[in-house]
């Protein structure tokens, strides 16, 4: 097996230990043979339960959700063969199961969008201003895995840009976004860079400041039905529901910005 991959799988592994798999559904009557299995980016946790929840609700059919780090979801596509959607926290990881054969192509849509920027403590107690900060004396800081989940991807490729070397800050590098809260709010890091959405959640709304990176980027979130479905309808009806005015009131109250 390729290393990467199986790096990916053994990062996975871990993931689904401290957080586990969820099962979600808004309907105790389940429709037979209407089960899906979502993977999502962790990242997109707080609106895609509501969104299941809902989904349920409206339709009787259960929905599972696998939530992971991008790079973590395309590894249990190609390992576990397994998946019936797949919703990533940037482009670069669905045109990858686009490439390998995994994704049926015209169901892949342009859900909605969301923004990287640095988080500190409430009060900015190192005084960080930019992504160069991020780079002095003294200034400890945590980011995504670039290997394994979109941030970290997005995070490296401004670093790289803008000529700034963080390798003597660096306390840590996380398998997913979710993660990085737990550094910056414990204060075992000065700063991390996560996605402004982020800063709704309730344990961290009042507790973080939100710094703005200059020429940072919105990141396209996708989604698409999977070519080893099982049930291709249902999910097809799924990916449509998350672009849906009900979805979208949902998306939005998370801080998302909803493409039409």
């Amino acid at each position: 097996m390729d290393k990467k991959i199986m790096a990916f799988v053994i990062g996975l592994l871990i993931l689904s230990a401290v957080t586990g798999a969820y099962l979600i559904t808004g309907n105790s009557k389940t429709m037979k043979g209407s089960e899906i299995t979502v993977l999502a980016g962790a990242g997109l946790m707080k609106p895609m339960n509501e969104i299941i929840t809902n989904f349920g609700k409206k339709t009787g059919k259960k929905v599972n959700v696998q939530y992971g780090g991008s790079g973590e979801l395309l590894a249990t596509l190609m390992t576990s063969k397994k998946g019936d959607v797949l919703i990533t926290g940037e482009y670069t990881t669905m045109d990858k199961a686009k490439e390998k054969g995994y994704i049926i192509n015209d169901t892949i849509v342009n859900v909605t969008s969301h923004k990287p920027v640095i988080a500190v403590k409430r009060g900015n107690p190192k005084n960080i201003t930019s992504l160069k900060d991020l780079g002095k004396e003294n200034v400890r800081v945590a980011i995504g895995d670039p290997k394994a989940c979109a941030i970290g991807k997005v995070a490296q490729k401004m670093f790289d840009k803008e000529g700034v070397n963080i390798n003597e800050n660096l306390v840590a590098k996380t398998p997913t976004v979710n993660q990085l809260l737990t550094y910056i709010l414990s204060g075992q890091v000065d700063a991390v860079i996560i996605w402004e959405d982020m800063l709704t959640w309730n344990n961290s709304k009042s507790k973080l400041e939100m710094i703005e990176i200059e020429g940072a980027k919105n990141q396209t979130i996708p989604a698409a039905v999977t070519s080893i479905s099982g049930n291709v309808e249902t999910s097809k009806e799924f990916v449509e529901y998350i672009k849906s005015d009900e979805a979208r009131v949902i998306w939005e109250k998370w801080g998302f910005r909803v493409i039409s």
